[in-house]
């Protein structure tokens, strides 16, 4: 300690050894407490901030899991005649895959209703999902399909007859089952969803 000869005041100087000392070590005043105080609810407002976009960031434990889902349908696709179509409905826990799409349906959105439909000689299987907004459309056997929401008509084949939709239906990718009414749709598996 050394003295300061201004006015009789005596001042303590720090020696080098003791400006070493970490802050941590130091006595807690009302500033050192103010500043580890923001500091923390600085660092706890970012964190929340910054939480619920770890889900967009950082994949989850149970990633979705892509399987072929049997279905079976309640008429054989053997039976359909042309024009004619049988809807389905994805298993619970389960989601159906789409194949191809626009508008608001994409390639890898999931659905989870869709109809095997017999066009042409062809049987095709189509989202039940409008392509505008999203929106389930009802079958009119032998005419197509049309939206309840704001009145868009699809073509048995999927294509738009009639807006607003801009873009047509979305096809599932499919194959046979090894029974007449089963079909095996691509799906993926979504636990606690249904």
């Amino acid at each position: 300690m050394l003295d300061w000869p201004l006015k009789g005041a005596r001042k303590e100087i720090a020696t080098p050894a003791e400006e070493t000392t970490s802050t941590l070590l130091q006595k807690t005043n009302r500033r050192n407490f103010i500043v580890w105080f923001l500091g923390g609810l600085m660092g706890a407002i970012g964190l929340a901030g910054l939480a619920p976009l770890l889900v967009y960031i950082v994949p989850g434990a149970g990633a979705n899991k892509f399987l072929d889902l049997p279905i079976t349908l309640d008429k054989p696709l053997d039976q359909l005649q042309d024009g004619q179509g049988v809807s389905f409905d994805a298993p619970a826990g389960k989601g159906f895959v789409m194949a191809d799409g626009g508008g608001d349906n994409h390639p890898g959105k999931i659905a989870f209703k869709g109809f095997a439909i017999k066009a042409g000689g062809n049987v095709a299987l189509l989202s039940a999902t409008c392509s505008h907004l999203g929106c389930s459309v009802s079958l009119n056997e032998g005419q197509g399909f049309s939206c309840p929401c704001h009145g868009s008509a699809f073509g048995l084949n999927g294509n738009v007859k009639r807006g607003p939709a801009t873009s047509p239906l979305s096809h599932y990718t499919w194959k046979k089952g090894a029974k007449p009414n089963e079909i095996i749709v691509h799906g993926v598996d979504l636990p606690g969803v249904g």
